[in-house]
């Protein structure tokens, strides 16, 4: 049965965090945490690094889907409010085939211009020689591994959707947010189910209705309002096994079915897209300072869309 996230129930759905990622290397294995600080461009080191080309662009897995089996590490204490890098510091990287690479977490002293990202371009933080030899010989083509500069380069969020936010090397927004209950739907219809990281959500939440997520134009978690932006149109990455980097016709087979522009959003631009999770961006609240989000942290929806003719695809 292919499930109607328009039923009553879904629309005053509240829900628990399950998960949070963060996703260090733009395309590369996210880190499951337990808590996360937030910043002013999602969560503490998401999206921070990214590999380019020999012309500087970005290099993500839907031209080297071998960019899923690459791990990162971070210090244990890296996500705690008041860590600041030392010399001792590092980002690990690891890959099937290659020895492990340790980038310093204190920023390197090197620039390089003409770093671009979809439509955004400008310099960025060069990790050196010995970071672009390791991602050369295991992509077996000329790669750098540059860090997004905070101090010189500002990226915004397309300002039709989300004017005055910000972000790194994600694709488009601050926050991803997808559903365990969506998982769920979407796995009853597969002959292989599929875990989350097809997706690469920031925070993953349980407890509500498939695809209740789609219409939360407002949430709360602890003391941080949330605010949906944009329902997140997939491109090839979902068809990538994060496990060994094969690539199939599902889940994006099975997700056209239900989950297009045409199914949902009739008569409007995107209909050859599907859209799975529920961009994001996130508002201090006016009580507290405390910027951190927590597994189990309740959410709680503020305010719905009406229907799928109101959000944004």
């Amino acid at each position: 049965m292919i499930p109607n996230p328009l039923r009553p129930q879904c629309l005053m759905a509240a829900a628990k965090v399950k998960s949070i990622f963060v996703y260090p290397i733009k395309s590369c294995r996210g880190i499951s945490l337990s808590e996360a600080p937030i910043s002013s461009t999602g969560f503490r080191w998401d999206r921070q690094w990214m590999v380019v080309n020999s012309q500087g662009r970005a290099c993500t897995q839907r031209v080297d889907p071998k960019l899923a089996l690459v791990e990162v590490e971070l210090p244990n204490d890296a996500i705690s409010l008041s860590w600041k890098p030392n010399k001792s510091s590092y980002l690990v990287i690891r890959a099937p085939g290659m020895e492990e690479l340790k980038v310093p977490l204190c920023k390197p002293p090197q620039t390089c211009d003409g770093v671009s990202v979809w439509e955004w371009s400008g310099s960025a933080l060069d990790e050196g020689d010995e970071a672009s030899k390791w991602f050369t010989n295991y992509l077996g083509k000329p790669s750098r591994l540059v860090r997004f500069n905070e101090e010189s380069e500002t990226r915004p969020v397309d300002h039709n959707y989300a004017p005055g936010f910000r972000v790194m090397f994600s694709d488009g927004y601050p926050f991803l947010l997808a559903s365990q209950g969506s998982l769920d739907a979407l796995n009853e219809l597969l002959k292989e189910p599929v875990p989350i990281n097809r997706f690469r959500p920031n925070i993953l939440v349980d407890g509500c209705e498939p695809f209740s997520e789609d219409l939360w134009k407002e949430i709360q978690i602890e003391n941080l309002a949330f605010h949906g932006v944009k329902l997140c149109s997939r491109c090839k990455i979902p068809t990538i096994n994060q496990e060994n980097a094969v690539s199939a016709a599902e889940p994006t087979e099975t997700l056209v079915k239900f989950r297009s522009g045409k199914v949902l959003i009739p008569g409007r631009k995107g209909q050859a897209k599907v859209y799975f999770g529920q961009n994001m961006v996130c508002e201090d609240l006016p009580q507290g300072n405390e910027k951190m989000i927590k597994v189990g942290d309740p959410v709680h929806v503020i305010k719905m869309f009406s229907s799928y003719d109101d959000t944004s695809t």
